[in-house]
């Protein structure tokens, strides 16, 4: 995990991020801003990576949808190039090319 990884999480139950209705998604992305504002306060990462599980084949362990917020720093993996993308290896070895 990294240094000042946020979760947010509705206070109401929704199983995944599509059962979230709009208004409280308004809300959750309202929180992502605030959270990425005390992130560069307080540690000044150098990039952000958003995240969110959507069913087990997706990597979701904890069926309460929430979305991560990842600060990233230079450095902190030896090749950050892809991001999220690098769930999908074809698109990992277009990226390298």
């Amino acid at each position: 995990m990294r240094k000042g990884h946020l979760l947010i999480v509705p206070k109401q139950h929704y199983a995944t991020y599509f059962d979230i209705p709009g208004p409280t998604k308004q809300a959750m992305d309202t929180l992502l801003a605030e959270g990425k504002a005390l992130l560069d306060q307080t540690y000044q990462p150098a990039g952000y990576n958003i995240g969110i599980n959507v069913g087990a084949a997706a990597g979701q362990t904890v069926m309460h949808a929430h979305v991560h917020l990842i600060p990233r720093y230079t450095g902190d993996v030896p090749d950050p190039r892809g991001g999220v993308r690098k769930l999908i290896p074809a698109a990992v070895k277009r990226l390298l090319k």
